[in-house]
C-alpha cells in the first residue's frame, strides 16, 4: 500500500465541528472522514480510476 500523503489543512471552525460531529456519527475520525468525502466526490466527478483501471486490468 502507498504511503499516504500529510498536509496541513486550514479549514473554517464551525466547517470543522460539522465534520467532527458528521465523523462521529459514521464512527470516523475527522481525517478519515475527510478523505472518504474527498475520494467520493472524485469518484463521483470521474475523476478517481477505478480499481480495475489501476491494477491495469
Amino acid at each position: 500500500m502507498a504511503k499516504k500523503k500529510n498536509f496541513p489543512l486550514r479549514i473554517d471552525p464551525t466547517l470543522y465541528k460539522v465534520i467532527e460531529s458528521w465523523a462521529n456519527d459514521e464512527f470516523r475520525s475527522v481525517n478519515s472522514h475527510i478523505e472518504y468525502l474527498l475520494r467520493e466526490q472524485a469518484k463521483k466527478a470521474g475523476r478517481l480510476p477505478n480499481k480495475r483501471d489501476e491494477n491495469g486490468s
